[in-house]
């Protein structure tokens, strides 16, 4: 019971919604791919990070034994100069 017309505008709007519909499912896709990428960068940033902070602190946690061996040496000094005066 429909004119040929009718038919042909509702197969274009049939058309236009399943253009819109891929559209928006290639907007989707490249928002995730952005998101995807932004979260490996910031991961990455952070292995960085954590790489650097546990070669500061590595280095920081690196004691010389040269102030040990002075403050040793200066007692037993103060000790002799105070025994043998």
């Amino acid at each position: 019971g429909q004119k040929k017309a009718e038919t042909q505008r509702i197969a274009q709007g049939i058309e236009k919604g399943i253009a819109l519909y891929k559209k928006q499912q290639k907007a989707k896709a490249r928002a995730a791919d952005k998101a995807k990428k932004q979260e490996e960068k910031s991961k990455a940033r952070r292995q960085d990070n954590e790489q650097v902070t546990l070669v500061e602190t590595k280095i920081e946690t690196k004691v010389s034994p040269l102030p040990w061996v002075l403050l040793i040496a200066s007692w037993i000094g103060f000790l002799l100069f105070y025994f043998l005066r």
